[in-house]
């Protein structure tokens, strides 16, 4: 069986119209999950052109390097956060990027693997880490050892949570009887925490789906990272070369529309995309995960003396695989 087979890159069309591949000879895709997007950038790009893979989950890497074998040694792959980008790019001796890409959604294939913990649809360990080998606290240390104060604002400020308050206490009180170990159970745990009119309205999304997205960010510090992917893009992207972010939700859309306002409006770059554009009724019927897609792109115009990346920390390990 095609283990690519149903994998659907998000606003495939899109990308394409926004990197323009035909004129790209390097191109990185910081997120390369299975390899849907880099394929078709390939194939649109020149026969001389390079692509540079990153991704934190080394099964990903696996299965696009699958995906993309026909393509030899055109494509390097490694295992790094995105943030780190431009020292992924140091370590391929490549010193711009003349497109690139990050489409911040978690992939269907470790949404849908239960030993990841990153759904309450099948229950699984509470773990949540993109990069299952990395140090650092899981999900579960979250919810099991931080205040109830301190769990109360996490999901508020990464999930937009309106009821996190009473999340946090239904957890910190359920803790106190049976650690707190798998999806399934904090899933109940938060859903019992809404009032009943609510849980039984049958309307909208799962209860638990704003904490599972809040504990997620927090795990993988995604937010931190995207903005050291944003603050290196001025750096690494090559005068003309283009930039394109797939966001998910508000929280990552906000940011990198700041980020290239912040960006465009001392001259170095010209927005492509004044407003975000969105997956049509087409793609959204066909792959419901699109529906909260928002594309957003930008290119270099010129070199600044002092770009923002410069001041980055530099952290975090990768390697290529």
């Amino acid at each position: 069986m095609d283990e690519h087979a149903g994998h659907v890159p998000v606003m495939i069309d899109a990308v394409l119209g926004l990197l323009a591949p035909a004129s790209r000879l390097v191109i990185v895709d910081c997120t390369a999950g299975l390899g849907g997007h880099s394929e078709a950038l390939l194939r649109a790009a020149p026969e001389t052109a390079r692509a540079i893979l990153i991704d934190l989950d080394a099964s990903n890497l696996q299965r696009a390097r699958r995906r993309l074998e026909g393509f030899g040694g055109r494509v390097r792959y490694f295992q790094a956060n995105f943030g780190d980008v431009k020292d992924v790019l140091a370590a391929a001796d490549v010193s711009r990027a003349d497109g690139l890409l990050a489409d911040l959604g978690v992939s269907s294939s470790q949404l849908d693997d239960p030993e990841r913990g990153l759904s309450f649809q099948v229950s699984g360990p509470l773990d949540m880490r993109l990069d299952g080998d990395a140090p650092g606290p899981t999900a579960a240390t979250v919810v099991n050892t931080y205040g109830e104060r301190e769990l109360a604002d996490l999901i508020y400020a990464y999930g937009e949570e309106r009821y996190s308050r009473r999340i946090a206490r239904a957890i910190v009180l359920e803790r106190t009887k049976h650690a707190i170990e798998t999806t399934g159970h904090l899933a109940d745990v938060v859903v019992s925490a809404f009032p009943a009119v609510v849980r039984t309205s049958g309307h909208g999304v799962h209860p638990a789906t704003r904490t599972f997205q809040a504990l997620r960010i927090a795990v993988n510090r995604e937010l931190e990272n995207l903005e050291r992917l944003l603050s290196a893009l001025p750096e690494v992207l090559s005068v003309g070369g283009r930039a394109a972010v797939i966001s998910f939700h508000s929280l990552e859309d906000r940011r990198v529309k700041q980020a290239f306002a912040r960006w465009e409006s001392t001259g170095g770059a010209r927005l492509l995309t004044k407003k975000p554009l969105q997956a049509d009724e087409t793609e959204t019927r066909s792959n419901p995960r699109s529906r909260s897609a928002k594309l957003r792109g930008i290119e270099k115009t010129h070199d600044e003396p002092h770009g923002d990346a410069e001041t980055q920390a530099r952290t975090g390990r990768f390697g290529e695989t």
